[in-house]
Formats: structure tokens, C-alpha cells, sequence
């Protein structure tokens, strides 16, 4: 194994998993708001919250079909760099990322297809029904994939044949502590990522005085009242993963402490079990990436202590020019705290990727450094495009607001009473 190989293939990795995690965060979040949203359309049969629905479905469907693309990508390089790990953990951990593909590749994507051109062609039921199909099996999606990650940070159900890792009980592995909490942690963080966004898109249309005042002051309320109770779920899932981190992972967690002695124990310990080498993880990001994270997550826990008391007056809502500033100014928050939150959970378990059994240094290819370096820049510039394209295409339809075109609108030309010709494109009027 070439150093400079490990390094390329670790820092491709980083780039590409974070990468990923970005447009995870947003779709997941907005899978689940934009289904609520449905419902209340669906009951209530009102015009604005149709109209919510289909602005803000517009952006969660751009995120998801960029982001679709960067998990292609990702599958794509896992298998080109780490074959190492594929070899010994495959059996275990290979068959939860199948069953993703399944979800994520399969249902969600298919039904995501019958909800976008389901509109007017649908019962209003069955299209409610198959947005909620989306939003769950996206939670679904996530959980399998947690339960890939949460093995190789605490590897459970296993037994080694011919030294190779296979399954011993499935019940151990999808119950994973590590897994479990991690899903919690994850799925609050989504609806917070969504609800900072929301509030973001709509102070950005009330600052500039928008004639949909109404719309977005509405859709900025949702934003503010669903990313604090959000908070609170991701802080209590990632405070109950601190406290584990003790009998999980205990030199991760000495890392984070700051814990000089209990460091030098440890290590002493490993190299006693595991032989020579160093089993520190880096000090800078492990602790770097909480502190950045718990820093961010204090920032947010006032603006939205701050937020849920302002969204209680309506005038406040459309008129406050500062807090609409500080609004479209924190929508990078929740992202930042997420990406170093991963940097914590995965630079923190080095130099192992299979805690306690697969090193690093074992896992990775055995490609010559500038076979993985030019897999590095051909997957870092498409990574950078996608990003800037999401990006591009997001600001352009949430600048435009909610007009009435793309997602949901109703295409067919009824005839006109007098001549029988075409009268034009009616309304948007939903088959509800």
C-alpha cells in the first residue's frame, strides 16, 4: 500500500460522501414537509396550500434528481478505491447498501415519477398517497444506509469465516446502537436543513417586498416552527451519541475530551491487541469537526428560540428587513454542522474502517498514486458542477417564486363553448 494512495483515496472519499450528504440533507428534509403540505391540500382543498405544494415540490425535485446523480457517482468510487473492504466486510455490510438501491433506486424514484406527472391524471388521494410513499421510503433509504455506516463504526452480528467477515444475526445488525441513533440524529437534522431553508427562500421574497406576501409569510412560519422542534431531535440524538462514544469508540472519545493520559492508555492498549501503529485519530479534525458542529448547532438554537417568538406576530413576519437578513444569511448553518458532524464520525474512528477490524491501510485499492489521482480531479470537478448546477437552478426557481408553470400544472386545452376550438390553457385547477 503507497501512502500517497491511502491519502488520495481518503481525501476522495471525503469529498464525495460530503458531497452527497449535502443534497441528501435538503431532499430528505423536503420529502417530508412537502408531503405534510399535500395533506393539508388534499383536506382542506384550499388554493394556497396547493400552491405551496407545488413551489416548494419544484425545489425539492430539482435537489433530488441532481442529487441522485452525486449517489451514482458515490457508489461508483466506493468500489473503485475500497475494494479492500468490499473483499472483507462485503457479506455484512453489502446487503443493507443493496436493499438502498432497491429503495432509493426502485420505489422511491418510481413513485417520486408517478407524483410529478400524477397531477390531474390521479384521484386526489392516490396522488397524496404516493408523495408519502416518497417521503417514507426516503427515511427507509436512509436507514439502510445507516445501517452500512453504523456497522463499520460499531461492527456487530458478525462472525469471520476463512477471514472473511459474514453475517451471524441480522437481528444485531439492524438494531445497531450505533445505526439507531445515528437514523434519529440524521432525520432531525434533514428537517432542520429544510425548515432553514424554507424560512431562507421566504425572508428572501419578503425582504424584496414580494406581491406573494401571503404565501411567504405563510411558508415562512412552517419554516421557523418545523426547525425548532427539529432541533431539539437532532441535539438529543447527537448528545445520547456523545455519551456512547465511551464504550463504542473510547479513543474517539478521549480525542474529543481532550483526555491526554486516557489517549496514551488507550494506544498502549491497541498496540498490545492489534500490534504497532498509530491508533490516534487526527486531533485537528476529530475535535475540529465536533467543536464546529456543536458551535453551530448553539447559533441555531438561538435564532430559532429567537424565530418560533417572531413568527407569532404577522406583521413582524413581513415587515422585520433584519430578521429576514439573518434568515437567508443562516440557511448554510444546518449544512455546515451536518458535514462536520461526519468529519467527527468518520476521522474520528481512525485509522480504522471497520472499528476494531479492518484498517485503513488494508482496505483501500491497490491503484498507483496517479491512477487515484486523476480519479480525484475527474470526480471532484463533476462534483463541483453538480453542486454549482443545483445551486444555480435553485436560486433561479426560487427567485421566480410560485408561479404558475412546471411542477403540477395542468396542461390540457379544453375546448372553447362557441367554436370548439382551443380556449386556451385553463387555470390551475388540481383534479382534487
Amino acid at each position: 500500500m503507497d501512502p500517497e494512495t491511502l491519502d488520495l483515496a481518503r481525501l476522495q472519499f471525503a469529498l464525495t460522501a460530503g458531497g452527497h450528504f449535502l443534497f441528501v440533507a435538503l431532499t430528505l428534509g423536503m420529502a417530508l414537509i412537502v408531503a405534510c403540505l399535500q395533506t393539508a391540500a388534499t383536506v382542506t382543498d384550499k388554493a394556497p396550500h396547493h400552491r405551496m405544494v407545488r413551489f416548494w415540490g419544484q425545489l425539492y425535485v430539482i435537489n433530488y434528481a441532481v442529487g441522485i446523480i452525486t449517489g451514482l457517482v458515490m457508489e461508483f468510487q466506493f468500489g473503485l478505491s475500497w475494494s479492500g473492504l468490499t473483499h472483507y466486510a462485503g457479506n455484512v455490510f453489502g446487503a443493507s447498501l443493496a436493499v438502498e438501491t432497491i429503495v432509493a433506486f426502485f420505489v422511491e424514484s418510481t413513485f417520486l415519477g408517478l407524483w410529478i406527472f400524477g397531477w390531474h391524471r390521479f384521484n386526489r388521494w392516490v396522488h397524496l398517497a404516493t408523495i408519502w410513499i416518497v417521503a417514507l421510503t426516503a427515511c427507509v433509504s436512509a436507514y439502510w444506509i445507516l445501517v452500512s455506516n453504523g456497522f463499520l463504526n460499531n461492527p456487530v452480528g458478525h462472525r469471520t469465516e476463512n477471514g472473511r467477515l459474514v453475517l451471524a444475526d441480522a437481528g444485531a445488525l439492524l438494531t445497531n446502537p450505533s445505526t439507531l441513533l445515528a437514523f434519529g440524529h440524521i432525520l432531525g437534522g434533514a428537517l432542520l436543513t429544510a425548515g432553514f431553508f424554507m424560512a431562507g427562500v421566504s425572508a428572501h421574497h419578503l425582504f424584496r417586498r414580494t406581491p406573494e406576501v401571503g404565501f411567504f409569510t405563510g411558508s415562512l412560519r412552517i419554516g421557523v416552527f418545523v426547525s425548532f422542534p427539529a432541533l431539539w431531535v437532532t441535539a438529543g440524538f447527537g448528545g445520547v451519541q456523545l455519551a456512547s462514544l465511551s464504550d463504542m469508540q473510547p479513543m474517539k472519545s478521549a480525542v474529543f475530551s481532550g483526555k491526554t493520559a486516557e489517549i496514551a492508555e488507550l494506544q498502549a492498549e491497541m498496540v498490545a491487541r492489534f500490534g504497532p501503529g498509530d491508533y490516534v485519530p487526527s486531533e485537528v479534525w476529530t475535535r475540529g469537526g465536533a467543536l464546529v458542529m456543536l458551535l453551530a448547532f448553539a447559533l441555531m438554537m438561538y435564532l430559532c428560540l429567537a424565530g418560533v417568538v417572531l413568527a407569532c406576530f404577522r406583521k413582524v413576519v413581513q415587515r422585520f428587513r433584519l430578521w429576514h437578513v439573518v434568515l437567508m444569511a443562516s440557511v448554510p448553518l444546518p449544512y455546515l454542522a451536518m458535514i462536520s458532524g461526519w468529519v467527527f464520525r468518520e476521522a474520528g474512528r481512525q485509522p480504522w474502517v471497520v472499528y476494531g477490524l479492518l484498517k485503513t491501510e488494508d482496505a483501500v485499492s491497490g491503484h498507483s498514486p496517479g491512477t487515484m489521482l486523476a480519479s480525484l480531479i475527474t470526480f471532484t470537478v463533476l462534483f463541483a458542477a453538480l453542486a454549482v448546477l443545483n445551486g444555480w437552478l435553485l436560486l433561479r426557481h426560487a427567485r421566480l417564486g410560485p408561479v404558475e408553470s412546471g411542477l403540477g400544472h395542468d396542461e390540457r386545452v379544453p375546448a372553447a363553448p362557441e367554436s370548439g376550438g382551443p380556449a386556451g390553457p385553463p387555470p390551475f385547477t388540481p383534479r382534487y
